[in-house]
């Protein structure tokens, strides 16, 4: 396997989420040089990020190693999408461009035309390319970068099940680019808030032990959002 330096990062990354190294396991720089095709000084590089994004720990003796995130942290990123990801929408109803209405009005057809024949797989990758584009058509590179990094988190630490209903969730996504291509961000900001509640019920942590802490929190967050308005 060989690949860019400047990729090196987005593959250690993607094999720390796709659970190709363990938790807890080393990341030693000759064996990830000689996996990825590259000399180590871009290896080095690449851990330095990851352990700023939180992916990779040093330990004494031991050197770079998968992080370890506690049922806390992992509840903590559930809360903070729920945050961010209205805010994003709120900000590309004013910042986005035609490139990213088009793109955005692209996938929401498909994503519906998939949910009402069914394919949980390809739904799922389709609302992935949705979240990204809209976070990128916010126009701030510091929520987009933020945003794409919690989706790589959460994708690492939970599983997600199939919505109950895709046909409704697509039509939420139809709804938040309706919202968008008119330029409302309060209502972008609600569908899109209404939309990452409900499919924060739906993740289910990877690591024994830690469910009954996740649940806790989706319970006490439905619990304040019911006392709010609905959209």
């Amino acid at each position: 396997m060989r690949i860019p330096a400047h990729s090196v990062c987005t593959a250690i990354r993607d094999d720390i989420v796709a659970g190709v190294y363990e938790r807890g396991g080393r990341l030693t720089e000759e064996l990830l040089a000689r996996r990825y095709g590259v000399s180590r000084v871009p290896v080095r590089e690449a851990l330095r990020t990851l352990e700023a994004e939180g992916f990779v720990v040093t330990r004494r003796h031991a050197g770079a190693c998968v992080a370890e995130p506690t049922e806390q942290e992992a509840a903590d990123l559930l809360e903070m999408r729920m945050l961010l990801e209205p805010l994003g929408a709120a900000r590309a109803a004013q910042r986005r461009t035609e490139a990213h209405l088009k793109v955005l009005r692209g996938l929401v057809r498909l994503g519906q035309e998939r949910a009402r024949r069914g394919g949980s797989e390809d739904l799922r990758s389709l609302g992935g390319w949705f979240h990204e584009t809209l976070a990128q058509a916010c126009g701030s590179p510091v929520l987009t970068s933020t945003l794409a990094q919690l989706r790589h988190k959460i994708g690492w630490m939970y599983v997600v099940e199939a919505p109950v209903d895709p046909v409704e969730s697509w039509a939420e996504h139809g709804g938040i680019v309706d919202a968008v291509a008119r330029g409302d961000s309060e209502r972008a900001r609600a569908i899109t808030a209404l939309h990452t509640e409900r499919m924060t019920v739906a993740h289910r942590l990877r690591f024994p032990g830690a469910g009954d802490r996740a649940e806790r929190v989706r319970a006490s967050q439905h619990t304040v959002n019911a006392s709010g308005s609905r959209y």
